[in-house]
């Protein structure tokens, strides 16, 4: 862990947040605490295991996670 005031052990649950709230929540209303739930799962189904990143050379996030990064 980082020292007080130095906050580089949060970065990466801040940028998912950031993306998860530009990407799902403001993007549209809610009709109900279920129907944000059910969207949040799909969100995140997305997240872990459907979007694809530059930085990984275009592969899905399942096909990096097994072979080593080069």
């Amino acid at each position: 862990m980082s020292r007080k005031g130095n906050c580089l052990d949060n970065v990466v649950i801040e940028n998912f947040f950031g993306l998860l709230k530009t990407e799902l929540f403001y993007l549209q209303e809610f009709e109900s605490m279920e129907h944000f739930k059910q969207e949040l799962i799909e969100y995140l189904d997305y997240y872990n295991n459907r979007r694809i990143k530059a930085n990984r050379k275009d592969l899905l996030p399942y096909y990096t996670d097994s072979k080593p990064f080069r």
